[in-house]
Order: structure tokens, then sequence, then C-alpha cells
């Protein structure tokens, strides 16, 4: 599986973790920056991701920033993508289950480091629930269409 992973300054540290992540569970990591402390603008690199997974170059997506608030925002803009903040493994399990994420937003500040690989793969490996999430998640592909949405 190809996995897109990007953040800024403040969400480097766990984007290399995570990346090494990745490689341990036998995933490709394709980065997308950046690759050092030096202040950036989050929407640089979390809308690279996005793109890469609505474009099809990327199986999932994985956005890191300092509150993950920014990158969800900049995420989420992209048509045919569906980011899900996950500050615990509920949440990672959840964002799939009945959201259909194809993204996953890690906050820096709140996501507890010793859940990352749990996170991680509980993302990659949880499928979709469908049922009566599929009219709920069409709602939100709907919004993506000009003059659509409820």
């Amino acid at each position: 599986m190809k996995v897109a992973v990007g953040s800024d300054h403040k969400g480097v540290y766990f984007k290399e973790k995570v990346k090494l992540i990745l490689e341990q569970l036998g995933h490709e990591a394709v980065d997308f920056g950046t690759n050092s402390e030096e202040s950036v603008d989050y929407p640089d690199y979390g809308l690279k991701v996005a793109h890469a997974v609505a474009d099809g170059e990327a199986d999932y997506g994985i956005t890191i920033c300092w509150t993950g608030n920014g990158m969800n925002i900049a995420a989420n803009k992209v048509n045919g993508v569906r980011a899900g903040m996950a500050l615990n493994v509920e949440m990672a399990y959840l964002t799939r289950l009945h959201n259909n994420a194809n993204v996953m937003t890690l906050a820096g500040k709140y996501t507890p480091e010793d859940q990352l690989d749990e996170i991680v793969k509980t993302f990659l490996t949880t499928d979709f629930e469908g049922g009566r999430h599929i009219a709920r998640v069409q709602k939100i592909t709907d919004a993506e269409r000009p003059g659509g949405g409820a």
C-alpha cells in the first residue's frame, strides 16, 4: 500500500515516526515534506497529501501539524478527500469505519506518541462498514459538486 505523508514544522517529528511505522508494516511512505522544524505553512503540505490521495497516486494519506486542525481543514478542501482527525486509536477506527476517511490527521501536540503505532495500523486496516453510513458519506460527496449539499 502507498501512503502519502506530510507535515508542517510542528509535525515533522511525528512524520518521521509515522514513516518508520509504515515501513515496519510493509507499506510505502511517500513523503511530501516538510523535513525541518523551520516554520512553514501547513496548507502547502496538507494539500500535497490530499491531492496525491484524490488523484490516486496514494491509497491513503496521513497529515500532521501541531493541533491537527489546520491540516484537517486543508485536506478536506480537496474533492474526493475525507480527512478525519485521530487523537487516539478509537478515533482512527471510527473515522474509517463510519466516515470512510482516506486521510488521517494527527496532532503533534495531542496525539499520544506511545499510541502512534496502533493508531496508524488501525487506520490502515479498518474497513468502511457501509450500511447506514453509505448515504451519509454520499451526502459529503454530493456537496463537492457545484450546487451540491443540503
